[in-house]
């Protein structure tokens, strides 16, 4: 498939990229590795009139230690996620998903961004942001604010930026180097997750879901079960309550439950030890 036509612009800057988009509002989109929108362009579900590329906007690509969190560049691609010193020793989670992320070629062009951005419910990032209760920095014309995650994924590939913004970096919670499971089913390694869990144990144990719902999802009966004193199996029993997977040729919306409650209670042992 060939995508419609559009006129392209490099973005040298943060403020570059905010600028164009206030010009032309719905009818720009940013690229930064394009493993999501050019899929979704050759297919013309996405028929941009601009593409912004901002693919090489350096200073939005790091992974620090900001004291009490870890800051994270939004164009950091998964590949300096998966290998990143910072996050072995203080957020173990985030690079054990971005480890499963696609492929190698994806992981090395892939944005963490982009995926955030992007707001499927079938990719991996995403949730494991949801379960760390993380918060995206957003910049457009008006400034900047933040958003936190439970806020920030609204619907099907609908999240709360504004089209004139521009999502530049996500801080999340120093969790250290274990307490956490990523539990992944799918028919190939690069394929998108059928269903996935994360968990996280920081104190309190979070859950979320990946492909169980327009968006990504808490596992709120799950983590409600488990603060009330239940042992895993039985808590991950709950973990399709309040969702609505999709049917699909890969899943039917039971069979995506039934994915739900194992992975969620093998996430919760492996979480555990």
């Amino acid at each position: 498939m060939i995508p419609a036509a559009f006129d392209y612009v490099r973005a040298g800057s943060a403020d570059e990229a905010i600028a164009i988009l206030s010009e032309h509002g719905d009818d720009a989109k940013l690229l930064a590795g394009g493993m999501s929108l050019i899929p979704l362009m050759k297919l013309r579900l996405s028929t941009p009139s601009v593409l912004v590329d901002v693919g090489r906007v350096a200073d939005l690509s790091y992974v620090r230690d900001a004291g009490d969190r870890l800051a994270i560049g939004a164009l950091t691609r998964h590949r300096d996620i998966e290998t990143s010193d910072v996050l072995a020793e203080h957020c173990g989670v985030l690079r054990a998903v971005a480890a499963q992320v696609g492929d190698n070629q994806v992981r090395h062009r892939g944005t963490i961004g982009g995926s955030v951005a992007h707001g499927d419910p079938a990719s991996d990032l995403p949730a494991a942001l949801l379960a760390l209760d993380a918060t995206f920095v957003a910049r457009g014309r008006a400034g900047e604010r933040e958003i936190a995650a439970a806020d920030f994924f609204q619907g099907f590939l609908e999240t709360a930026l504004a089209p004139d913004e521009l999502l530049t970096e996500i801080r999340v919670p120093k969790t250290g180097p274990r307490g956490f499971s990523y539990q992944k089913f799918n028919r190939r390694a690069q394929d998108w997750a059928i269903v996935g869990a994360v968990a996280v144990t920081n104190g309190a144990t979070r859950v979320a879901l990946v492909n169980m719902g327009t968006t990504p999802l808490r596992a709120l009966a799950v983590e409600a079960a488990l603060a009330a004193g239940a042992a895993p199996a039985d808590a991950s029993a709950h973990a399709a309550d309040g969702t609505e997977p999709a049917a699909d040729l890969n899943a039917s919306p039971e069979y995506r439950c039934h994915l739900a409650r194992v992975l969620t209670r093998r996430a919760l042992e492996e979480a555990a030890t």
